[in-house]
């Protein structure tokens, strides 16, 4: 529709997608058909970053919207997947995502970045160096803690860097949905290491870590999980979250998904898992998430009915 209103409008489309491929070769049809310049393809790399830009010219400037997201832009499983997502006029990171589509579209090489971090470029070792460094600012006195969310966790070296930091004090906390190769509880290798699992009506999906850092917290959201054909064989991109409200927010909702317990099983060192609903607990009750989130979601949506005015201004 924008291209037809005679905006220009850029779209890179991943034309290899499990079981997608077909609707993906339709709907570049349909987009170039619309008058969209459609890029699609790295030789040997599968690009599974996902973000959109927008420029806009307001009044006697151009401004740059981005939107970067832990999920696809797929209106089907946008209604079973939970995902989040972040829509930014921050400077550095726009100015780092038009360096991006830069580079993928194939109008520069490659660029350094003030705050994206791109697989395969510098995303595993600026993992590696984010670990490392929590280790350096932990004490026994002062454990270090580092918390994450993602659909898997195997790459070998990222294991490692965790088995360290957890072998150095740093308490860790990991929320994985699918596949752990990392082995918690083990004495004198993993034993500061937690990782629990939520199978419930929506299929997790958001990448969140958290890094403690001495105090001076940061928080990254990803496309990528920990493992090889993340890291290694696909195009990602790893993001902070500068702002101070959303930085609590999203905060509050990793904490909020390493406390439950109504959905949520524990990894145990032989590899079995522990329902964690079916342990009485004596100091709470148990916690859903996803019912949190839901109940909380449905109820800014009612507010927000009930305060709507009809009154519609287009900006231009």
């Amino acid at each position: 529709l924008a291209a037809r209103n005679g905006k220009q409008v850029t779209a890179f489309i991943e034309l290899k997608a499990r079981f997608d491929e077909k609707q993906n070769i339709e709907w570049t049809t349909r987009l170039q058909n619309a008058g969209v310049i459609v890029i699609y393809g790295i030789v040997n790399l599968k690009v599974h970053a996902k973000m959109m830009m927008i420029v806009r010219k307001e009044e006697n400037e151009v401004l740059r919207y981005v939107h970067l997201s832990t999920g696809n832009y797929n209106e089907n499983t946008a209604k079973l997947y939970s995902d989040i997502s972040l829509f930014t006029a921050e400077s550095e990171i726009t100015n780092d995502i038009t360096l991006f589509f830069n580079m993928i579209s194939g109008y520069s090489a490659i660029q350094t970045m003030q705050q994206i971090k791109i697989a395969p470029i510098n995303l595993k070792s600026s993992l590696i160096s984010l670990i490392e460094r929590e280790i350096q600012n932990s004490s026994p006195e002062k454990p270090g803690l580092i918390m994450a969310k993602m659909n898997s966790l195997a790459h070998p070296e990222i294991i490692q860097a965790l088995y360290k930091a957890s072998c150095n004090n740093v308490k860790i906390k990991l929320n994985i949905r699918g596949i752990c190769m990392l082995v918690p509880g083990v004495k004198n290798l993993s034993e500061n290491i937690q990782v629990t699992s939520i199978i419930d009506r929506y299929l997790e999906h958001s990448r969140i870590c958290y890094f403690q850092n001495g105090g001076n917290e940061e928080i990254y959201l990803s496309s990528a999980d920990w493992m090889p054909r993340n890291l290694d064989r696909r195009v990602e991109i790893m993001f902070p979250i500068l702002n101070e409200n959303i930085f609590a927010r999203i905060k509050s909702i990793l904490n909020n998904y390493l406390d439950d317990t109504e959905n949520s099983s524990v990894l145990n060192s032989d590899g079995s898992w522990t329902n964690l609903s079916s342990i009485k607990k004596k100091t709470k009750e148990n916690f859903s998430a996803q019912e949190f989130f839901y109940k909380k979601a449905h109820k800014q949506e009612k507010s927000q009915k009930d305060n709507f005015t009809s009154e519609f201004i287009v900006r231009r």
